[in-house]
């Protein structure tokens, strides 16, 4: 997984220093009027989940919805 910023240019997103495969999926999150912000430490938290994910620690979307299933009944 990549973490790259970039801008809309003539309808398509450009990448500032990033390049990826012809092909690649990827997932754009865009600002909106209202905006967020993240502390210092929630983005800490945000990056170390990003590095979890890219060594695998990770559940599947089967495993939480049977734990939600469990819990629900």
């Amino acid at each position: 997984m990549k973490v790259a910023t970039g801008k809309v240019v003539g309808g398509k997103v450009v990448l500032e220093g990033v390049s990826l495969d012809e092909g690649t999926s990827v997932t754009v999150l865009a600002k909106d009027e209202d905006g967020f912000e993240l502390t210092p430490e929630q983005e800490a938290e945000l990056l170390l989940s990003i590095a979890e994910a890219d060594r695998g620690e990770t559940v599947s979307a089967d495993e939480v919805l049977a734990k939600l299933a469990r819990r629900h009944g």
